[in-house]
């Protein structure tokens, strides 16, 4: 199914379907599903943090988890509000493309290095450490 331009405003238009596609809302949708996928892997990062935490220093990687863990968090509440920003944007006004444009690339940098940096967290993460949360809980016998 073959998309061109159309003259009016940047809007999309199907060969096979003469409705225009709405090319800011088709951006709005895409935005709000990349922070839906943002919020996932935070709530993740969240719960591996927590263990973390719970572990101690008794992990093996306790340090280097714990910063990339922290990093990783940070940098995607930062994408997060960039996100927001980009959802209230509208690309069919000139003076809001540009903007839009550089702060898409911006969010590019910044989930690849989340992406790095969550392969290194399952790396050394928790399948990996010696010790169990339950042995770290339990009481002493």
């Amino acid at each position: 199914m073959a998309e061109r331009e159309s003259e009016n405003h940047g809007q999309l238009t199907l060969e096979q379907n003469s409705k225009p596609l709405d090319a800011n809302s088709y951006a709005t949708k895409k935005t709000i599903a990349q922070g839906m996928l943002d919020i996932a892997l935070l709530t993740a990062n969240a719960s591996q943090l927590k263990y973390v935490l719970q572990i101690g220093h008794q992990h093996e990687f306790y340090t280097l988890m714990l910063w990339l863990i922290s990093v990783s968090i940070v940098l995607q509440v930062c994408v997060g509000v960039i996100l927001l920003v980009i959802g209230g944007l509208d690309i069919n006004r000139h003076g809001d493309q540009r903007t839009a444009i550089i702060l898409n690339d911006v969010t590019l940098i910044m989930i690849f290095f989340i992406s790095l940096i969550n392969v290194g967290v399952s790396g050394f993460g928790m399948e990996h450490s010696h010790i169990r949360l339950r042995e770290v809980m339990s009481p002493p016998k």
